[in-house]
């Protein structure tokens, strides 16, 4: 294949021709030279990121999902950031959702051939995604076959579709109603693109899902308000919280949370209006679990 065919994150980089006569320190020097880069490059789609992201936002509000789908290092980026919404914002498990390549075993082990099955990525949106639904399909080429099956798919039922890509002019940005493309061109390692091109797609994958999470009132301040307290790091985290937002003590601040099971909502709103768990949640629900909703009210 000729260069002017290749996708970017495809070519020979021209500064690392050499990088097996490079010192240890030369080598991370360039790395860190190269990753210097990513950020400008997102930022320049900023105007395509704050579009699916209101996409987003209005598909939750309005009872559907989000699903990330992707083959290799994009598909477990997709799975990394679904996987850290239910403990990080308090949403269900199934709000945000990650589908790789060949199942779960693709997440530690390559999966022969299973992203160059355009039928497999239709199948696998049959079978999860509803017409209800935001659907981003990951792809540093922008041309993985499994990727592009998964977004006709998702066009034909009707859900809404989205596309991270690596290049431009990219034939997944051609099939999807928003399109995020991000050249950050040749790799170090020659298409190794878990390097820029996987930090440019989790930059922005942290964009969509932290942003949405604020719109939707999982976040007050900049405070996690619906952080799970499944772990000691954690509950120490929602006593803090709950301090921060009522200024009780720390003592105080563990009571409360034991009677709110963990929920520094549910806390911070018996302490504020000296109301019992069961009315705090009552309030919470009345708003549909949107906290900022109810403080903005109490304000």
């Amino acid at each position: 294949m000729s260069d002017e065919k290749k996708a970017k994150t495809e070519m020979r980089n021209a500064k690392s021709e050499n990088l097996h006569q490079f010192s240890t320190l030369q080598i991370i020097e360039l790395m860190n030279e190269e990753d210097a880069t990513v950020a400008g490059i997102v930022k320049t789609a900023l105007p395509e990121i704050e579009k699916v992201i209101d996409e987003v936002v209005s598909v939750m509000r309005n009872g559907g999902r989000l699903f990330y789908f992707g083959a290799g290092t994009s598909g477990r980026l997709g799975v990394l950031d679904a996987s850290e919404c239910p403990p990080t914002f308090g949403v269900a498990a199934d709000l945000v959702n990650g589908v790789i390549a060949g199942g779960d075993r693709a997440l530690r082990y390559p999966i022969e051939g299973a992203e160059d099955r355009r039928e497999l990525g239709a199948e696998d949106v049959r079978k999860h995604v509803s017409e209800r639904d935001m659907v981003i399909g990951l792809a540093s080429s922008g041309r993985t076959p499994y990727v592009l099956g998964a977004m006709e798919a998702a066009n034909e039922m009707g859900a809404k579709t989205a596309g991270i890509s690596c290049n431009t002019n990219a034939p997944l940005s051609k099939i999807v109603t928003y399109a995020i493309e991000l050249p950050v061109g040749p790799e170090v390692v020659t298409g190794s693109t878990r390097l820029k091109a996987g930090t440019a797609q989790k930059m922005v994958l942290n964009m969509i899902t932290t942003t949405s999470m604020v719109k939707l009132g999982k976040v007050y301040r900049n405070l996690m308000v619906n952080v799970q307290a499944s772990n000691e790091k954690l509950r120490k985290r929602t006593v803090s919280i709950i301090r921060e937002l009522t200024g009780v003590s720390e003592g105080e601040a563990a009571r409360y949370s034991a009677q709110a099971e963990g929920d520094a909502r549910v806390a911070v709103l018996m302490v504020l209006l000296k109301v019992d768990a069961e009315g705090a949640k009552q309030m919470l629900e009345e708003k549909g679990g949107d906290f900022v909703a109810v403080m903005e009210e109490l304000n």
